[in-house]
């Protein structure tokens, strides 16, 4: 700059008034996140902010009824990373309303209650999976373990979104930082759908390579689980423990074959079903499930 202005005394006040100028017109530097603020947070790529979310909409463990195994396998496996041990990025794959993204949230409270702070829940929204290389490069600089949660992941078409996904998950040159695991929950066991996957066969010259391209993502995840659809049994089971925690007063013969009529009505019983009829059943009895 002084090669500029010695030909001209009035040029460096100028230079000077406009990188003042231009300073004040940028944004500021968002301010770096106070991850021990809450145990739980949702990612902004916009602003490159974790948001705090000081009440989870979750369900008590202890009520998740008919995923006893996948209950078990998943949260030995967050306690194990929240103790620094080795753990498995985790799919959660299987039927609508089964209790997948609803076991996910369960597990991060049952663990933060045993031990205050012991891992952080991060929600990621499916079409900000690109934005999570720059997610995990905050994540890794941080002093707390977190579990990166995203819910109802899927890909169509030519969503090239997850090829980025693998890379992050297992194949990049870093790979995942180790304060770091990954949660997915989804109705697909491949994240793809099956017409997508046979389209791969009947368009591409090597048909078995296209097909093993697209479902490799998958296999990023060590611990796959799988939710089925729920019996009768197992549904009125689940309304009962909602009747019991809640003390709603009914008898199970008053509401019992409410709630079957209400799940022919929906075509189908799951954890979901069974929830929204505990809604109405408390709704209409003047019964707070706010507790």
């Amino acid at each position: 700059m002084t090669e500029l202005t010695d030909g001209n005394p009035q040029l460096g006040p100028l230079l000077t008034r406009i990188a003042e100028a231009l300073e004040r017109m940028s944004p500021p530097s968002p301010p770096a996140p106070d991850v021990q603020a809450a145990d739980a947070f949702v990612w902004q790529p916009g602003d490159g902010q974790l948001v705090p979310i000081t009440t989870v909409n979750r369900i008590p463990i202890d009520l998740l009824q008919g995923i006893e195994g996948q209950r078990t396998q998943l949260y030995n496996n967050t306690k194990r990373f929240a103790q620094g041990l080795p753990a498995n990025n985790a799919l959660l794959w299987g039927a609508r309303g089964a209790g997948k993204s609803s076991l996910v949230k369960a597990i991060h409270a049952a663990l933060n209650e045993e031990t205050p702070g012991a891992v952080a829940l991060v929600e990621i929204h499916r079409e900000d999976i690109p934005s999570l290389p720059h997610l995990l490069t905050a994540l890794k600089e941080m002093d707390r373990r977190f579990v990166l949660f995203c819910d109802d992941l899927s890909f169509d078409g030519e969503d090239a979104a997850y090829k980025s996904l693998k890379a992050v998950l297992e194949g990049g040159v870093e790979g995942r930082p180790d304060n770091v695991v990954f949660y997915a929950t989804s109705n697909r066991r491949h994240l793809m759908p099956r017409d997508m996957i046979d389209n791969e066969r009947g368009t591409a010259i090597n048909p078995s390579e296209a097909v093993e391209e697209k479902v490799s993502l998958s296999d990023r995840f060590g611990l796959w689980l799988g939710f089925h659809n729920t019996d009768q049994k197992t549904y009125l089971a689940m309304i009962r423990g909602y009747v019991e925690a809640y003390d709603i007063p009914a008898r199970e013969d008053e509401w019992r074959p409410q709630a079957i009529e209400w799940s022919v009505t929906r075509g189908a019983r799951s954890g979901r079903v069974a929830w929204q009829f505990i809604q109405d059943l408390a709704g209409r009895l003047g019964v707070s499930l706010s507790g």
